[in-house]
């Protein structure tokens, strides 16, 4: 293997020695000469890299193409089925709808519909009228004094200082264009998120928007926020999907001076959120914490959104609600496969209940309690096109909202440079040569058409079942492939009994 290693040095160095020879001046010849040589004795001498030492000049080769890998993967070798978190069909579903191009697909499907874990939708031979008006939910419950309309499909959670202003204000201008609800992640409300827009207020541990001096909730400051006529609900995070159990991390390379204004903290630092909330530190003090965010906000919706663990401290929860007597007004739940522009991949790929398993837990136990007329719940976690809608809504969600989906219909590559600062679209970077690309005037129409579109989607799936009132959908009408066996969802999980 060496020899062939030496072998194939030799002959690349003799090409390029040729090439150089014959093509470039001699004055060029000897300043390329020179450089390398130089190259040469720096690689040799290094002490980081032990393939520079061993192999000088051509192991730049190696890092070369190391750091192209994902790109050649991406175009040249995956196929439409593969890539991730998201496949080259699903990027595609987003596109064609954002961009109101081709939105039919020719010769039929490319999956493997006898294949495991394959999953579809019942449909009726007598189908219902598409809806022309799509249907929203009311999300108040009985403490509530401003309840929200909600369309199905919103956006999640991302902050400003994760993202670009030109990011935040192209999803902004496409949520008000749409008539759906924009999350403002736990960055705080900043003035890119004030186009009008509905809004879903997040406060994270670090309490941005209603942060103390000292780090803590100041309840005079969160007053303040919450008042701002764009907030139309309030969501206290308590975990997320892609890092659950650790605070949320915004790097230095992202946290200017206009960031850390907004969100009350010092600039150019890595800002990690706490990973517990100091405010509470029990079923019933979370509760109470509730309470008081929905007196401040002046009766606005106000829930949480969590990450299941532990099942039974999500039960601790529902039973403190039925002793207490206060509940929120909904509950986001949010799967591990949830995404984020920072987290730590053990995190990502190792901790946190996946959504389906998630979002059914929650649902049957608030079921159990007798909890569900009083709480909707929002559900996310890799839903981007109508079936994953359908699905959600059919496993007991009320609406749904997606960060990925939304970021593509801005222009989001997959990249994967989000902790970088170097997002060639401009999103998830703050660098002005970079955010500069992303011309809101345009991409807010993209987001608003990739709602529109999607939803419309759903409509065509929810009348071809049979549907006219969301309140028909349940789990007998999503199949799966198990073990060699169709199995329906109202068997895989079945209806619980009240306690």
């Amino acid at each position: 293997m060496k020899n062939v290693t030496r072998f194939i040095t030799a002959v690349i160095i003799l090409f390029f020695v040729l090439y150089v020879f014959i093509f470039f001046p001699i004055y060029s010849v000897i300043a390329i000469a020179v450089a390398l040589v130089g190259l040469g004795i720096y690689d040799l001498t290094q002490t980081k890299h032990t393939i520079l030492r061993n192999f000088p000049i051509i192991g730049h080769l190696r890092y070369l193409l190391e750091g192209i890998g994902p790109e050649i993967r991406q175009y040249f070798i995956e196929n439409d089925l593969e890539g991730k978190p998201l496949n080259r069909n699903q990027r595609a579903y987003i596109y064609s709808r954002a961009k109101l191009e081709r939105t039919k697909h020719p010769f039929g499907t490319e999956h493997d519909l006898q294949r495991e874990q394959i999953e579809w939708a019942k449909h009726s031979i007598y189908p219902a009228q598409v809806l022309a008006v799509p249907p929203r939910v009311k999300i108040g419950g009985k403490d509530c004094l401003q309840p929200y309309e909600a369309s199905i499909f919103n956006i999640s959670a991302m902050s400003y200082g994760s993202l670009s202003k030109n990011a935040v204000l192209a999803l902004n201008k496409g949520a008000k264009e749409g008539g759906f609800f924009h999350n403002t992640g736990e960055g705080s409300v900043s003035p890119y998120h004030l186009q009008g827009a509905d809004l879903v207020y997040q406060i994270g541990t670090g309490y941005f928007g209603c942060r103390a001096d000292d780090g803590n909730f100041s309840p005079e400051k969160y007053k303040v926020t919450s008042a701002i006529p764009e907030v139309k609900m309030i969501e206290l995070k308590i975990s997320q999907g892609a890092k659950p159990g650790h605070g949320g991390i915004l790097p230095a390379s992202k946290n200017n001076e206009e960031v850390a204004q907004i969100r009350g903290i010092q600039p150019h630092v890595q800002v990690d959120s706490p990973s517990g909330h100091r405010a509470f530190n029990s079923p019933k003090g979370l509760l109470e914490f509730i309470k008081q965010l929905r007196d401040l906000s002046g009766g606005k919706p106000v829930g949480f959104k969590l990450c299941i663990g532990s099942k039974d401290e999500f039960i601790d929860i529902c039973e403190q609600m039925v002793a207490t007597g206060i509940t929120p007004d909904f509950i986001a739940v949010d799967g591990a496969e949830g995404g984020t522009g920072a987290a730590p991949i053990v995190f990502s790929d190792h901790v946190g209940m996946p959504y389906e398993n998630a979002l059914v837990f929650v649902v049957d136990t608030l079921r159990k309690f007798r909890l569900e007329d009083e709480i909707k719940i929002i559900a996310s976690g890799k839903i981007i096109d109508a079936f994953s809608i359908f699905k959600a809504l059919c496993l007991g969600a009320d609406v749904v909202q997606t960060a990925r989906g939304m970021m593509l219909a801005l222009g989001c590559i997959q990249a994967l440079e989000c902790d970088k600062n170097t997002c060639p679209t401009g999103i998830a970077t703050d660098k002005p040569t970079l955010v500069r690309g992303l011309v809101v005037e345009d991409k807010y129409k993209r987001v608003a058409n990739y709602h529109r579109e999607t939803v419309k989607d759903f409509l065509e799936l929810f009348a071809a079942a049979g549907c006219t009132d969301l309140s028909q959908l349940n789990r007998s009408f999503i199949f799966k492939q198990m073990n060699y066996k169709v199995v329906g969802f109202n068997e895989r999980y079945p209806d619980v009994c009240e306690i």
